[in-house]
């Protein structure tokens, strides 16, 4: 018999709504729940293409057993993370500060004060490994909560009085400048892997902003050595197995430090962001590899994760049935020798294991192999390849597909938005910019109410009950402000400005500048949760940062570029020392400190000479430009104003820190003033 979870819209909580345990999705019922009946809560936190979290509840919550125990002496509550990213963010804090490390599913015991005493991650169903069993955790727990009371209390009260004071605060109390940033790509090249690629070792995550923050760091200084940082880590990253080498788009991270073995979950975020970045590196060098990779993970993004209403979903799982009926982790993607002979024939299954790297022995497990492209393709026939690869899709096409995420959440939609409006205008795919538009056109009309607040969620066409955090205003403002640059519509200008005028006014100290990942009138949590550090995707604090530049150097708007300002002061305390986990934060400053540039493109609708002018313009490496596009003194987008056709003709106008270059109709001067 389905529990409460069966009401809900998110994909993950419906996963569990047949499970024995009687869950209760996060809600003050629930809590009054605990207190009326003098038990703990046991929060589990997860989300749907979790693995781990699969097999914990495989092991213990469908375990009728161990459902009884827990319906009997808890309060259950599952809450996907995804959904409520604040939840998760504040109880994370506590794990990692007790534990000195966190991931997913999350445990948590809870007063009925939601105040958390004891936590774990995944906890096993039979002792193993030094783990407790799951069952030994809750009877554990309950001893405590029977026989130990006033020492549960005041252990829940230290960790509360802890959280809060970890409040953030900074020295800075200005933008970064040239020092800070030199400082931070030292301590890049200290941490990179000249081998393989990328920061740090095993798990290898791909760092889609700080290679967007290098690109950006060569557009403007010509240091040679952060541009061989990002191509190189984006062309070990294209060759990997992390990368779809049929399909396209990108797993979420490698287990290894060479690439090879994804996490084959793929994310929308990732290859959002990834897809952003490897056209900036097309945009920036020319690279075929860097066009290919740009499109291929576009058309993923369109082909697997675009929903019936237009949006994008959150994930595909990284399981599949391996066709025995079992779920396997990447059973869809892995291939042996043998299965390439079956599907190629003897001849080229030989061309097809060379060119991918597939192996006797194998790359992953039971002799299976990760596609990757261990060789230059150059020395292959181009058309037989092809064949190969397209036999290939086919036949994987016909395996049991992963499951997908199907909600639709409004930050991650923000970044695809930006990124396929990027990539449709770069290489001339109106598709791909229709794509963009349709996704936009969806946030507008289910996810933001006419007080200009969003909705965290969407799924089938209705829009959940949670409140956007900062990511999502933020990151949905960066992709309308893309949108206007690339069609020229100011009412998506409009938009970002009614979003960022949230975030000044709902999640911003305005003592300090400092930014809150909950609005100021949002759901009370033990704290309100504050984190600057990127992480998967660029954080709420920083993203809000690039947003608020670029409204500013849209609009002149002073309010604006100040918040931006001083929101990237946290930036200058971190990124010196910690430039992996503020990379957007770095390549905002980046733009900070090259104006950013204002380009107005003046000029009839249609016109050839509009068009050039336009698309030279979004191919500008500049950081951070902003492009508007219209008729000559049009009042869609402000840059606009005052700016008449020369000679006739159309033209561009370039700004930056309020002195303008004279106004061009020739394309290659105006390219010259945005490459340099």
């Amino acid at each position: 018999m389905p529990n409460r979870l069966a009401q809900e819209t998110s994909p993950y909580l419906l996963q569990h709504a047949e499970n024995p345990v009687d869950w209760w999705p996060w809600s003050p019922e629930a809590f009054e729940e605990a207190r009326r009946r003098d038990v703990p809560v046991l929060l589990s936190v997860g989300y749907s293409s979790c693995h781990w979290c699969h097999v914990l509840a495989s092991e213990s919550f469908e375990d009728p057993e161990t459902a009884a125990y827990m319906n009997a002496h808890f309060v259950s509550v599952k809450v996907d993370r995804e959904e409520r990213p604040d939840v998760d963010a504040v109880y994370m804090e506590a794990v990692q500060a007790a534990t000195g490390h966190g991931g997913w599913p999350m445990t948590v015991f809870l007063t009925a004060d939601a105040e958390p005493f004891y936590f774990g991650t995944y906890f096993p169903p039979e002792p193993r490994h030094g783990m407790p069993s799951f069952r030994q955790v809750l009877e554990g727990v309950r001893a405590a909560w029977t026989d130990r009371r006033e020492e549960v209390a005041e252990v829940a009260g230290k960790i509360v009085r802890d959280l809060a004071g970890r409040e953030l605060k900074h020295g800075a109390v200005d933008a970064p400048g040239e020092p800070e940033l030199a400082q931070a790509l030292l301590g890049l090249t200290r941490e990179y892997d000249a081998a393989h690629g990328g920061f740090g070792g095993a798990p290898k995550f791909p760092p889609s902003m700080v290679v967007e923050f290098l690109l950006r760091h060569h557009a403007r200084t010509g240091a040679e050595g952060a541009l061989q940082m990002a191509r190189d880590t984006c062309e070990r990253m294209a060759r990997g197995g992390i990368y779809d080498q049929l399909g396209g788009g990108f797993a979420r991270y490698s287990v290894d430090r060479e690439w090879v073995v994804p996490h084959f979950e793929k994310m929308l975020y990732d290859n959002a962001l990834l897809c952003r970045v490897y056209a900036h590196l097309w945009r920036s060098t020319g690279s075929e590899l860097a066009r290919r990779v740009a499109l291929e993970t576009a058309d993923f993004m369109v082909r697997e994760l675009r929903t019936a209403e237009g949006g994008f979903a959150s994930a595909l799982d990284a399981d599949s049935d391996d066709g025995t009926g079992k779920h396997v982790e990447g059973a869809y993607y892995v291939w042996t020798p043998a299965q390439l002979a079956e599907v190629l024939g003897e001849d080229d299954a030989r061309l097809a294991a060379q060119y991918f790297g597939v192996t006797e022995e194998g790359t992953f497990e039971h002799g299976q192999s990760v596609l990757q492209l261990p060789q230059q393709e150059g020395v292959f026939d181009a058309r037989r390849v092809e064949s190969v690869r397209r036999r290939l899709l086919d036949a994987r096409s016909r395996r049991p597909a992963p499951g997908r995420d199907d909600k639709v959440v409004a930050a991650w939609n923000g970044l695809a938005v930006a990124a396929l409006a990027e990539t449709g205008a770069y290489f001339e795919r109106p598709d791909l910019v229709d794509a963009a538009l349709a996704a936009a056109d969806l946030l507008v009309r289910l996810h933001l109410d006419d007080h200009g607040r969003l909705a965290r969620t969407s799924k089938d066409g209705r829009a959940g009950a949670n409140a956007g955090v900062l990511e999502d205003y933020a990151d949905v403002a960066e992709g309308f402000l893309a949108l206007a640059s690339v069609t020229g519509e100011g009412v998506w200008l409009e938009f970002a400005g009614l979003l960022l005028d949230q975030v000044l006014d709902r999640f911003t100290d305005p003592e300090s500048g400092s930014l809150y990942d909950t609005a100021a009138d949002a759901e009370q949590l033990i704290r309100r949760p504050q984190d600057p550090t990127d992480n998967a995707a660029p954080s709420g604090w920083t993203a809000a940062a690039g947003a608020l530049l670029g409204y500013a150097a849209h609009t002149g708007s002073e309010r604006h570029r100040t918040a931006a300002e001083r929101a990237l002061s946290v930036v200058k305390a971190l990124g010196p020392r910690a430039p992996r986990f503020v990379g957007w934060g770095l390549a905002t400053a980046e733009a900070l400190l090259d104006g950013p540039r204002e380009v107005a493109v003046v000029g009839p609708d249609g016109h050839p000479g509009t068009r050039t002018l336009h698309r030279t313009a979004l191919l500008g490496t500049a950081p951070g430009a902003v492009v508007a596009v219209g008729a000559p003194d049009s009042d869609e987008l402000p840059l606009l104003a005052d700016r008449p056709l020369v000679g006739g003709e159309p033209a561009a106008y370039v700004c930056r820190n309020f002195t303008c270059d004279a106004p061009t109709t020739d394309a290659a001067r105006l390219r010259a003033a945005l490459n340099g």
